[in-house]
């Protein structure tokens, strides 16, 4: 159902059975985002003046689409904080699936 590079590709679909008795409805389950010391780290990057976390995600691990990844590294309620100060360190890390951590 997802690209192998999605943080849902390991998430599981459940039905929605409405009360009303009409047809039942697909959905992806929530994901619950990893705990950031279970993650390996493998780079850190100092935010600069016009990052992305897509540029940053396809400098680091080879893939734009990744960003997800360096989101759950940095954990935030807003990702967009995540580069708007220069400067910033961002810790680079793989997946909770990739691996387990070994501290940074």
């Amino acid at each position: 159902m997802f690209t192998a590079a999605s943080r849902y590709q390991d998430v599981g679909t459940a039905l929605y059975e409405p009360p009303d008795g009409g047809a039942p409805v697909p959905y992806v389950r929530r994901r619950l985002l990893p705990d950031p010391a279970a993650l390996t780290p493998v780079a850190v990057h100092v935010v600069g003046e016009d990052d992305r976390l897509d540029r940053i995600a396809a400098a680091a691990l080879g893939d734009p689409e990744l960003f997800w990844q360096v989101a759950d590294a940095n954990p935030v309620l807003d990702p967009a904080e995540l580069t708007a100060r220069p400067g910033r360190r961002l810790v680079i890390a793989l997946s909770a699936a990739a691996g387990s951590s070994h501290g940074f």
